[in-house]
């Protein structure tokens, strides 16, 4: 708990910036392994898109957690969080009718610089799984995305 607590310090979110999210399950459980609970959460990123909260730029789903590239739209880090995890353990507690907790409280985010390359961020997102050795071709992996492709 007292970690959660420390990453909400001086956190900032404006409007443009762009920012790398990162969240994990609860315990880290690795809920993802079933690939249909992760399109709900895949689900949650393009509603968030749609409805003008952010620019989604890249995103992985792992067994465990998610990272996220985005600019910032019409929403605070804090909403968008909240919205994203809120409404993906409601659906995903639906699909494997349970209940509880599906993801730890906090999230870790990153502002990127201007002089950040952003594309560098992206392939660092999106090749997680092959790092992790869960497929030996980013596309075996059926959970990740980014513009650029």
């Amino acid at each position: 708990m007292y970690r959660s607590n420390r990453l909400r310090t001086g956190r900032h979110s404006q409007r443009g910036n762009l920012y790398l999210l990162t969240t994990t399950t609860s315990n880290r459980y690795p809920v993802f392994r079933d690939v249909a609970l992760g399109r709900l959460v895949v689900a949650e990123f393009k509603a968030a898109h749609m409805d003008g909260w952010l620019n989604s730029l890249a995103w992985v789903v792992m067994p465990d957690h998610f990272h996220w590239l985005i600019e910032l739209g019409d929403s605070s880090l804090e909403q968008l969080m909240r919205r994203v995890k809120t409404n993906s353990a409601r659906g995903i507690n639906r699909q494997r009718n349970s209940s509880g907790p599906l993801w730890q409280a906090g999230y870790h985010d990153r502002a990127l610089r201007q002089e950040d390359d952003l594309r560098a961020v992206a392939r660092y997102v999106v090749a997680n799984p092959l790092r992790a050795r869960l497929v030996n071709r980013l596309g075996d992996y059926p959970l990740w995305d980014a513009v650029w492709l």
